[in-house]
């Protein structure tokens, strides 16, 4: 493994987080509240930091390799995670402590939407503007966005892409170029949240709203700039448009570009994966709201449109809230959360297991019981008329193998930390599906956790965010072996 390689990258990538930096900086100046100076400390810290990364391994000339991506996506995540904590512990607006800091923007890069800030409607807007900007550049992965680059400095950026992209089958790539695919991702990115901050604008949000919420739709984050999330609107027509969008964002970028370049929406149709995705949530919204019309929960018509949003909102592992859905009937809060283990789509920005790999557990679990039946036969495993190959089967279930040991280890750790059962379960599972609310003590906010909790959970994030196996292999022997 190539460490100056390494580290090379890291500040190529640092310097290019703290772009990030910049719109909140000319908001603050703009609106003169203060943060102006804070956004700019904290932008010279960042950039300063990775030119001298760059500059100190300036020499190292070699090609990324399958260690070096490992290396990197984990390497940099978590000194993104401290960097993107300074406009927080440095702005007097924001009375927090480091873990909380860290734990804010470690939340925000991996598009958990779990928060320790309250009173978010008293903060100034240019640090609110940073949160969602946190979420956006963290939906997309600025890894893969860098991967644009890497090449014109003659850095090979396909490993970097493989270690970064979600999902089963990691290898496919859009275009045959790993460059020209991620301008593809890019491009379908920000086009969508284009499109969503003008349709919520339209719908009656302020301009600054309409564009903070699109970053966190678009992202499947779920940060808002109010308290109340969504709810503060109390519009049926945005909560619908934020249903679409979020579902839109669930769904493979990848088969959005190749709808888009083919000018061919049929296509969706006959993509195992979103028809499958699509199915769960739209049972799921039918429980959701017959559960709460019939309950006498809400009011028939609120019922149907928040038992729909909020539906998808965990669904999508985004975690927005229209209405306190911890205080449903108790049979709904924990199937909602249950529904987060599933998540979005492959290749989305989305959370959770990935809707790909509970498709292919199904579906082995039924060749198997037919298996039984006829113990001679060969019964392939298919997806799209297409056969799995024996590897990728065996990789799902090794990762659903990894999913639920490491959820049964970090639910002791945070039982640990003195949490009561229900609050431990629900935080470790809204922070490893990247979903971010959960019920009990966490369901409003995160700052009754302890500092060590929040260190655990920040962990949690983080192994769904690079889908454990990419962060899991930096402690194998093997891994560091020549």
């Amino acid at each position: 493994m190539n460490i100056g390689l390494c580290v090379r990258i890291v500040g190529l990538l640092l310097m290019l987080f703290s772009l990030g930096t910049l719109p909140s900086m000319t908001l603050g100046w703009v609106q003169n509240d203060g943060t102006a100076s804070v956004f700019g400390q904290a932008f010279a810290a960042t950039a300063s930091s990775g030119v001298f990364l760059w500059l100190a391994t300036q020499r190292v000339k070699s090609e990324l390799q399958i260690r070096d991506g490992f290396m990197v996506t984990a390497a940099f995540w978590i000194v993104l995670g401290v960097y993107g904590a300074l406009p927080f512990l440095l702005s007097d607006a924001v009375d927090i402590t480091v873990f909380d800091a860290v734990f804010e923007s470690v939340s925000g890069l991996t598009t958990t939407g779990a928060t320790v800030l309250v009173g978010l409607d008293n903060i100034p807007q240019s640090i609110l503007l940073y949160r969602q900007l946190l979420q956006w550049l963290g939906g997309i992965g600025i890894i893969v966005l860098a991967v644009a680059v890497l090449p014109m400095l003659g850095i090979g950026g396909v490993q970097l892409y493989r270690a970064e992209s979600t999902g089963p089958a990691k290898d496919s790539k859009l275009t045959p170029r790993i460059t020209s695919t991620a301008k593809a991702l890019f491009s379908i990115y920000l086009g969508l949240t284009v499109i969503c901050a003008l349709a919520y604008f339209l719908a009656g949000m302020s301009a600054f709203d309409a564009i903070s919420h699109s970053f966190s739709t678009i992202a499947i984050g779920g940060f808002s700039t109010h308290d109340a999330s969504m709810g503060y609107f109390d519009s049926n027509v945005i909560l619908l448009i934020s249903s679409l969008f979020m579902l839109i964002s669930a769904v493979n970028f990848g088969l959005h570009f190749v709808a888009f370049s083919k000018r061919n929406p049929t296509i969706y149709r006959y993509d195992s994966e979103t028809k499958f995705f699509s199915g769960m949530v739209l049972i799921s919204v039918v429980i959701t709201c017959a559960t709460l019309a019939i309950m006498n929960t809400l009011p028939l018509e609120e019922a149907l449109i928040h038992g729909l949003f909020q539906t998808v909102s965990i669904a999508t592992t985004t975690g927005y809230a229209s209405d306190n859905f911890s205080a449903w009937p108790s049979f709904l809060p924990i199937f909602l959360l249950m529904l987060s283990v599933m998540g979005a789509c492959a290749g989305s920005t989305g959370g959770g297991m990935k809707a790909m790999r509970i498709l292919l557990i199904f579906r082995q679990g039924l060749r198997e019981l037919r298996q039984l039946l006829h113990p001679n036969a060969v019964i392939p495993l298919k997806l799209d008329h297409r056969r799995v190959r024996p590897e990728v089967v065996s990789a799902v279930w090794s990762f659903f193998a990894v999913y639920m040991f490491s959820s049964f280890i970090l639910v002791l750790a945070m039982l640990g930390t003195g949490l009561d059962f229900l609050s431990a379960v629900s935080s470790v599972m809204a922070a490893i599906n990247n979903l971010g609310p959960g019920l009990g003590t966490v369901a409003a906010n995160y700052g009754a956790v302890s500092d060590t909790g929040k260190v655990i959970l920040c962990i949690a994030m983080l192994l769904g965010r690079l889908e454990i196996f990419t962060l899991l292999i930096l402690f194998t022997p093997t891994f560091w072996r020549p």
